[in-house]
């Protein structure tokens, strides 16, 4: 056992119990080694700091009008803080980059084994766009509250020019006294070593940590790069519809509490039907069912599931691929900050899907039990049950 393996070893002894997180980190991965990792960070906050949404859902990608995000000025300075990390770390090639309001996503390729582990790349990108805040940032003393207020809105960022060593992360020079307006008590930021080890108010710019994915291969990259610039477009569909993507918890359904995302309203339809098929149907079997299921949506059939069996995720994805509605009852829970998969998105946005979680939000895929199962197909029945007793 080398030195990096037996340091991954130590901190999976005492790492304690998991909690729920989904900064959390794999346990399979060392993060010094060779890897293609799509990270994403967030705003301390969720403040819409690095840019604002500009355009239309319904403007196709590349004409003019199409959803996009322009930077703030402290925008700005984060793109230009990520283009340098290859100067500090020369074993990362930067692949895809997509600045949101409140958060960023990236995609960096580890090209060789790393000194250091991923996590100290992200720290030194996070200490560099800490400084770009700082720089444009004052605080405002009110009440015993310090908050952070913008002051270079609409000027000019200067743009670095020299390579590396710590004048890197210079950025704008500091206010002078006399651009400070004078009808409140303004102070200057408070210095690194007064912060408290957990205080996130006076200028640390993002939330604690950061999420990753680990590319498998090279057929995963483009679905990564494509997500990654399909941001602005999704974003604008959520602000335009935003009942179908807030998740709405504490949905009470034939007796049952869920959470739910997407069209409540379906619950509302007057024909709806289970797809409840066994495991050992064959593929000639499972084609009839689909087919047979495909034409009554096409009538205007709701269809319910939980999609567990073959046969059953053949047919709820076969109406999904035709643009009909069906209400999809997932094992998988939600939490404040969910949102529809990539595959379940534009189904919500057209109104033509519900998600329904009956159980909390956990961060890793589990096993499904037989009753687990028989769980998920009873509260598909009950629904459809209930829909049928709403006519009677």
């Amino acid at each position: 056992m080398d030195g990096k393996e037996k340091k991954l070893q130590d901190k999976l002894r005492f790492a304690g119990e998991k909690v729920p997180s989904m900064k959390r980190r794999s346990n399979i991965n060392d993060y010094y080694g060779r890897h293609i990792y799509m990270v994403t960070m967030a705003v301390e906050g969720r403040r819409p700091l690095l840019g604002t949404l500009r355009g239309s859902s319904t403007v196709a990608d590349g004409q003019e009008g199409a959803p996009c995000v322009v930077p703030t000025p402290l925008g700005q300075e984060v793109i230009r803080c990520w283009e340098l990390i290859p100067q500090f770390h020369h074993e990362v090639r930067l692949l895809a980059f997509q600045l949101m309001p409140d958060h960023l996503h990236g995609i960096l390729f580890v090209q060789e084994a790393m000194e250091e582990h991923l996590g100290q790349v992200i720290s030194g990108f996070k200490a560099g766009c800490n400084k770009a805040y700082k720089k444009l940032m004052v605080v405002e003393a009110v009440a015993g509250v310090v908050e952070a207020v913008p002051q270079h809105a609409g000027k000019e960022v200067p743009q670095h020019t020299g390579k590396g060593g710590p004048s890197a992360y210079e950025v704008v020079p500091p206010l002078p006294v006399e651009a400070v307006p004078q009808h409140t008590n303004k102070l200057p930021l408070p210095s690194e070593h007064r912060l408290k080890k957990d205080d996130r108010s006076h200028g640390l710019l993002f939330e604690r940590g950061y999420n990753d994915l680990i590319s498998k291969s090279y057929d995963m990259l483009p679905r990564l790069t494509a997500y990654l610039h399909d941001n602005p477009r999704r974003l604008a569909i959520r602000r335009e519809h935003p009942d179908y993507f807030r998740v709405q918890f504490g949905v009470t359904v034939a007796g049952q509490t869920y959470a739910a995302i997407g069209n409540r309203f379906l619950l509302d339809s007057p024909d709806m039907e289970q797809v409840q098929l066994t495991r050992s149907l064959t593929d000639d079997q499972i084609a009839k069912e689909r087919d047979k299921f495909l034409t009554m949506a096409k009538k205007g059939t709701v269809l319910v599931s939980p999609a567990i069996s073959t046969g059953e995720q053949v047919v709820m994805r076969t109406v999904m691929d035709a643009h009909l509605p069906q209400i999809f009852i997932t094992p998988w829970g939600f939490n404040k900050f969910s949102k529809p998969g990539h595959q379940y998105f534009d189904a919500c946005a057209d109104g033509r899907l519900l998600l329904l979680a009956p159980w909390p939000h956990q961060n890793e895929r589990i096993s499904l039990t037989r009753a687990m199962c028989l769980a998920l197909n009873k509260m598909a029945e009950d629904i459809v049950k209930r829909a049928d007793s709403d006519l009677s």
